[in-house]
């Protein structure tokens, strides 16, 4: 019998993640670390066990659709509410001040004013996927710390949308008025539909009684909700991760959480991990040793940096000293959509093919770091969750 090449690949991926998973948890490091040493190692500046980078990329992305689909559905829109002059201007004040921040680094190295908002923009950001993780595997996501977090990180991920068209600038081409009229209303609808969400006591779907004894419908059903908003949210050229997001609200408002969590957990463990895969599978071994010290510092500089930001903004509002230094390392990570807004200074000519990589590593090592950076802050603050 013919045995497919790729299957050895598979099985040798499987073999690695348990290996490492197990190591790690004997560290008390939650299983996002092993995922992203296992894409480094599998990956074309590693073993190249798996070259094919582009096809993991998009299959990982459809794991931060299904994190954000699940995190919908575990949260209360009017909690969420509740928090929205911290997200607004919490996020507002911490783009700002990043900007400033590498502004004034960019008087000493000589930096053009594209260059100092793009790189000001991109550390900003913090990661939804690992911070969410996170907060679930410490059981915090429904406490005043998950939900401060998940308030600033849905704001920066509707940041992202002004952060694009303001890069889109500085390209040789006009930003097109159908592309921004399209984000806009997008924009409206997405507020209006999370707007009947809060309002409405109680949300019916269509067909829920046929779906609720046939669990491959349901299983269909949840995946329909789920990925058909995303792609509507992707088509007014929006975050996916939003429309994932609000798909998961309208599920938790119609009290059909048990049945869709039944039939996508596993999936969503799945997906996750190969978006944590993807991404340090796109580290290039090489170029990190080659460059190592500027590496090096340009992490910690952003780790320090954006916890120290985020905790005196959280401080500003209801938060202790302790609680906003841990909130501060939690969000402290360059985010994955940082990825995207790389991806579009090196079109526009504002970063080339060097700062690119050099923004590839930084913010793949900020992710891999991330859980350490924060249960060492746990430690000297002696914070207990």
């Amino acid at each position: 019998m013919h045995l497919d090449p790729f299957m050895p690949q598979m099985v040798s991926i499987i073999f690695i993640v348990l290996a490492l998973g197990f190591i790690l948890k004997l560290f008390h490091q939650p299983h996002v670390v092993a995922y992203l040493i296992v894409g480094i190692i599998i990956g074309p500046w590693g073993l190249s066990l798996i070259t094919d980078t582009e096809n993991i990329a998009r299959l990982g992305a459809a794991g931060v659709v299904f994190l954000l689909f699940f995190v919908g559905m575990e949260t209360d829109p009017k909690k969420l509410v509740e928090n929205w002059k911290l997200a607004i201007f919490g996020t507002l004040f911490q783009i700002i001040l990043s900007v400033t921040f590498v502004w004034v680094l960019g008087l000493f190295f000589h930096w053009g004013i594209e260059r100092i908002i793009l790189i000001g923009f991109v550390i900003s950001l913090s990661s939804t996927a690992i911070v969410i993780k996170l907060l679930q595997d410490t059981n915090t996501l429904d406490s005043k710390v998950g939900k401060g977090a998940l308030a600033i990180l849905l704001a920066q991920d509707l940041a992202i949308i002004p952060m694009l068209i303001i890069i889109g600038l500085y390209q040789t081409d006009a930003v097109e008025s159908a592309h921004v009229g399209r984000q806009v209303i997008g924009s409206i609808a997405a507020a209006a539909l999370l707007a009947f969400i809060i309002i409405k006591k109680e949300v019916h779907i269509p067909l829920s009684k046929w779906l609720k004894h046939d669990h491959e419908l349901q299983l269909f059903a949840g995946l329909g909700i789920c990925f058909g908003l995303s792609m509507l949210t992707a088509w007014f050229e929006l975050s996916t991760a939003l429309g994932a997001f609000l798909g998961g609200m309208l599920i938790g408002a119609a009290k059909e959480t048990q049945w869709v969590h039944h039939n996508l957990n596993s999936l969503k463990v799945l997906f996750v991990a190969l978006f944590f895969i993807s991404v340090g599978m796109m580290l290039d071994l090489d170029f990190l040793i080659s460059n190592w010290l500027q590496v090096a510092s340009l992490v910690i500089a952003a780790l320090l940096i954006n916890t120290f930001i985020n905790a005196g903004i959280l401080k500003m509002s209801d938060f202790s000293w302790k609680e906003s230094i841990y909130t501060g390392a939690l969000l402290s990570q360059i985010g994955e959509f940082s990825f995207v807004l790389a991806a579009v200074g090196k079109q526009s000519n504002i970063i080339n093919a060097y700062g690119y990589q050099l923004a590839i590593c930084v913010i793949a090592l900020s992710l891999l770091i991330s859980p350490l950076w924060l249960t060492s802050c746990k430690k000297i603050i002696g914070y207990k969750v």
